[in-house]
């Protein structure tokens, strides 16, 4: 039986697909494909569990990454930092804080967050059991 997060992280995985098809013929780095999560790069951290889904070239940005990663309560992945890529982080479960542009905001399941790139950003599980999110950097 499929739960709420499985299938929020398949449609989620489908539209970032979708954004990434090309229609002028150049052939994308991301397949047609349904990515699963036993099929993906788990890395396990003292913060929690990363999964990459897919890294890569699509047919309409120079790099795509797409993953989500189960945040641990009391924790964050690393301190607040900044990259080239824009972002988007999709809360699934759990709660916690979420630092952009300056401002610190309470998120939970649903939350969205963007970030444009080489902005100051940060994450932290503020709530007492694991808080899943899923992210999306891309340059185009």
């Amino acid at each position: 039986m499929t739960n709420r997060r499985d299938a929020m992280g398949a449609m989620l995985m489908m539209l970032a697909g979708e954004a990434g098809a090309s229609g002028d013929g150049v052939k994308a780095g991301w397949p047609d494909a349904v990515f699963t999560i036993k099929g993906s790069k788990t890395t396990h951290a003292s913060f929690g569990d990363t999964t990459v889904y897919f890294e890569g070239k699509t047919g309409q940005l120079k790099d795509m990454t797409a993953g989500s990663l189960v945040l641990l309560p009391g924790q964050e992945p690393h301190p607040p930092h900044q990259h080239p890529e824009e972002e988007f982080v999709l809360i699934g479960e759990g709660a916690g804080e979420i630092l952009v542009h300056g401002e610190t905001t309470q998120v939970g399941p649903g939350s969205l967050m963007y970030c444009e790139g080489n902005r100051l950003h940060g994450i932290k599980n503020t709530g007492t059991v694991p808080m899943r999110f899923y992210f999306f950097k891309w340059i185009a």
